[in-house]
């Protein structure tokens, strides 16, 4: 009499990578720095016809402090609500590291920016909070690799961090995959790269002056002439950079996504960033 043999136990389900988790404290500490910023940069177009625009340059240092204060904060809730480790802050200085390095690559010529494309993925693997963090602190990277130290550095930190978070916020994250999800983060990346040339253009309009009348910030305009001056400015200055760096995202995003996004994954899967950590008790 033969018995038929007992088949193999399944395997058991691989863990899926998912985003670290924003609890109440990281998103209050994200929502406030988000409107501390927000306020700033877009206080040209809000601001009342009798402001001064000049008072607009000296709130850079003063953002930047309260800046790296705010991600000090974000960066410890996160890590106390989502039990973070040495390995997820390992992982957030190669990746800023990483994404300084590729910014002076193509130093802004005519759009050619490497790092958005890794700030997306990066952001869509790991979450908001850690991508706010993430792409704020590249940016602070970059600026000291590459000398560009100035008051526009808060300005380009805030709206990288915004980047960078916004792909985490797309939908999705534990199920959707292949060509949809790769088409979702393209499309975001080239909508994206156009608010940030936006953002960044901010920081520096409203001291054009007289240099350029018909498209310089005018303190005693409302604000639909302002914002009709700021479009055509942004159309005249920075349209060329900001559609290049759309199209190198999105083209670096559709070709190389797949192998950094699977590659991201399997490290965020190692290390286990929420994984509790548990103690054996002594051999009995």
């Amino acid at each position: 009499m033969t018995t038929t043999p007992t088949p193999p136990p399944p395997p058991p389900p691989t863990r899926q990578a998912r985003p670290i988790r924003l609890g109440p404290r990281s998103l209050a500490a994200l929502t406030l720095v988000s409107a501390i910023g927000l306020a700033v940069i877009g206080r040209p177009l809000i601001a009342s016809p009798d402001s001064q625009a000049s008072a607009h340059a000296q709130d850079a240092p003063w953002l930047f402090a309260a800046l790296l204060v705010l991600l000090v904060a974000v960066v410890a809730a996160t890590i106390s609500e989502s039990g973070l480790g040495p390995k997820a802050v390992a992982m957030l200085g190669v990746l800023a590291a990483t994404g300084a390095a590729l910014r002076p690559l193509g130093a802004g010529t005519a759009g050619i920016e490497p790092m958005f494309f890794l700030m997306l993925l990066s952001g869509r693997v790991l979450g908001p909070g850690f991508g706010f963090v993430l792409g704020a602190l590249s940016m602070f990277a970059s600026a000291l690799l590459t000398g560009g130290v100035g008051p526009w550095m808060p300005f380009q930190m805030l709206s990288m961090g915004w980047f960078t978070m916004g792909a985490g916020l797309l939908p999705g994250p534990d199920r959707l995959r292949g060509r949809a999800e790769l088409l979702m983060i393209a499309t975001y990346g080239f909508l994206a790269a156009f608010v940030y040339g936006a953002m960044t253009n901010l920081a520096g309009w409203p001291f054009l002056g007289e240099l350029s009348s018909n498209i310089a910030y005018d303190p005693d305009a409302d604000l639909p002439q302002n914002l009709a001056r700021f479009v055509a400015y942004c159309l005249a200055t920075s349209l060329g950079w900001d559609l290049g760096r759309a199209l190198v995202t999105v083209v670096l995003t559709l070709t190389l996504g797949p192998a950094i996004l699977k590659a991201l994954r399997r490290a965020t899967r190692r290390a286990a960033f929420e994984a509790p950590v548990t103690f054996d008790g002594p051999a009995a």
